[in-house]
């Protein structure tokens, strides 16, 4: 089970032009992601976002254990002091497609090969169960989530809608263009209100591309 999950603005923004995010969702939309958080095995999130936010991706606003925190590090950018390294007894992993600076003892590494300069979604998820992790959440960035969903490797998208415009900034999701407007990905939603927050809980079973199996149609 591989769940995404966003939190935006009514008009489809993550952040404002200037990177700033926090927080676009409010108590509410929070408190469901730490909820997310506690029944996975693992949280998943790119470098990117890492970096931006250094978030400690613990479960803190409900009860319930910490997962595993991964990070998708192809070029070992993220340094060693991140708090999502730090030592509280849960793993903490770094997907790479190489080489990369040291890190502190007790850091998995785990190299996964490069597909088109990127480590593939697939390939991930297949490295991630052979390290018994069967339920993850791709936490973020956009980018993450949008490549995750790209390649059919979600079961479920969550999306958390804040109350706020923001005009402008980066957008939640960024797939592949289409020419037509019958070719969008239409998918089964569960509709949950979360105090003044509106929550898509989207079902993308149909278009799940199973593990290992990347290569075949959907």
């Amino acid at each position: 089970m591989v769940v995404g999950q966003l939190g935006q603005s009514l008009d489809g923004r993550i952040a404002t032009p200037t990177g700033h995010s926090h927080y676009i969702n409010g108590p509410a939309g929070l408190n469901h992601l730490h909820r997310l958080r506690a029944l996975v095995d693992a949280v998943v999130v790119g470098v990117g976002t890492a970096l931006a936010d250094d978030p400690q991706l613990t479960v803190r606003r409900v009860a319930g254990p910490h997962p595993a925190r991964v990070v998708i590090d192809p070029g070992g950018r993220l340094p060693a002091g991140a708090r999502m390294f730090a030592p509280d007894g849960v793993r903490r992993l770094v997907l790479t497609a190489g080489s990369r600076p040291p890190l502190p003892d007790g850091i998995e590494v785990l190299e996964v090969p490069r597909t088109g300069g990127q480590l593939a979604p697939a390939a991930i998820l297949v490295a991630l169960a052979a390290q018994g992790f069967r339920r993850v959440l791709i936490e973020g960035g956009a980018n993450t989530v949008s490549r995750f969903l790209s390649a059919g490797c979600l079961d479920r998208l969550h999306i958390v809608v804040a109350p706020i415009v923001l005009g402008s900034g980066p957008s939640g999701l960024a797939l592949p263009p289409i020419e037509r407007a019958d070719q969008a990905l239409r998918v089964p939603i569960s509709v949950h209100r979360l105090g003044d927050e509106v929550l898509f809980d989207c079902d993308l079973s149909a278009q799940r591309v199973l593990v290992g199996r990347a290569n075949k149609s959907r």
